[in-house]
């Protein structure tokens, strides 16, 4: 049976808005908005990355034989820790909020391999299953998982319980991307999301989705839920978000060369690596590997706009091994300084210099995606 979304039973919920007792997370980032989410794809259990080697020898991150649940694998952990200390109260690791223009991340003194699988472990709690993750990157991907605190709570959804969540859905999801950097021996971590919401078309027979825009607040917000998981007393991590936004300074704009060959950021290496970095993720390129020495974002790009036939594959053609007409194209966008600021380019495979219709629609995405950072 298909749940039907809030836009069309809105008569019926107006009543319940006025009985709404959702929990929010204004304890930590002083918003009303609220997070409940309910992950919409079946995956697998949460697990360790195969290639995650080092958090594989960590007997911490091997699950017991028979263990199922989360709650019991930790439960058979704390027996086991030596430390009584450890069972009763986490020795949390130092978690600083920064924040630059409207971007906001997590600095965090511990090592990546070590906070790699506890972020996993992190969006499992939240509702969420994993769609991808690569470690080489440090980059972790949820499923689109439905927020079911915009279902209003009330003596109705309490008296029907599954019921009621079967047959309503809040016609919005979101989907996360977390990014994990080592800078200066810590740990630096980038949550963004992408939402989408079911909306009426014109002739208000049919629904479709389309993409919203991303909330900044909402990244914050999983940041700050974060901080928590992570060990952190949850009034110090309101203090420290408070703290971060009282700080923030304003962001340059992305300026786009006049042949549209290049960006331009007024601001030094460092700052533009990391603004470039979460416009890549809100972009949703396919990042294979990254080389702040050098300056690259190693990319996968499939351009729908170029006219190649894209093909979906048949039976036989799987059976063969064909491949479609159109493949992802191997690219880096690549970051230099230049004086103040840094310049921004697309470059081939070979590290050499693109400058076609392909490397403009690149550039033009990041800058509609840098300028929301600002």
């Amino acid at each position: 049976m298909k749940r039907m979304p809030l836009a069309r039973t809105s008569l019926v919920l107006a009543g319940l808005l006025s009985l709404s007792a959702c929990s929010t997370i204004g304890q930590l980032t002083g918003q009303t908005e609220s997070i409940e989410y309910k992950s919409t794809v079946a995956g697998d259990p949460l697990s360790i990355p195969p290639d995650l080697t080092q958090a594989n020898k960590n007997t911490h991150y091997v699950a017991p034989e028979g263990v199922a649940r989360l709650s019991d694998y930790r439960a058979s952990q704390g027996a086991q820790s030596a430390n009584p200390a450890d069972r009763v109260l986490p020795r949390a690791p130092g978690i600083e909020v920064m924040r630059d223009g409207t971007l906001r991340w997590l600095v965090v003194s511990e090592a990546a391999e070590n906070l790699y699988p506890k972020v996993i472990e992190f969006w499992g709690e939240q509702g969420f299953t994993i769609h991808s993750q690569n470690p080489q990157a440090g980059l972790i991907e949820t499923d689109w998982a439905e927020n079911r605190a915009k279902i209003p709570e009330g003596w109705l959804r309490s008296a029907l319980g599954s019921v009621l969540d079967q047959v309503f859905d809040s016609g919005e999801r979101d989907r996360f991307t977390t990014r994990m950097e080592r800078v200066n021996g810590k740990t630096e971590i980038y949550i963004s999301h992408q939402h989408m919401e079911e909306t009426p078309t014109g002739d208000g027979t049919a629904f479709k989705w389309v993409f919203g825009k991303e909330d900044p607040g909402l990244n914050a917000a999983m940041l700050a839920r974060l901080m928590v998981y992570l060990g952190t007393d949850q009034q110090q991590a309101a203090q420290k978000v408070k703290a971060a936004e009282s700080g923030a300074g304003a962001a340059s704009a992305a300026q786009l060369a006049q042949n549209q060959d290049s960006l331009t950021l007024g601001e030094p290496f460092d700052r533009a690596w990391r603004r470039v970095g979460v416009a890549i993720d809100s972009a949703r390129f396919t990042v294979e590997d990254r080389n702040r020495e050098q300056g690259d974002y190693y990319i996968r790009y499939l351009d729908t706009d170029t006219g190649e036939k894209i093909e979906q594959q048949t039976f036989f053609g799987r059976l063969f091994g064909t491949r479609n007409a159109a493949e992802a194209q191997k690219l880096r966008i690549h970051l230099a300084q230049q004086g103040g600021g840094t310049q921004v380019s697309v470059r081939d495979e070979a590290g050499q210099p693109k400058t076609d219709a392909t490397a403009r629609r690149i550039l033009s995405v990041l800058a509609k995606n840098l300028k929301e950072t600002q």
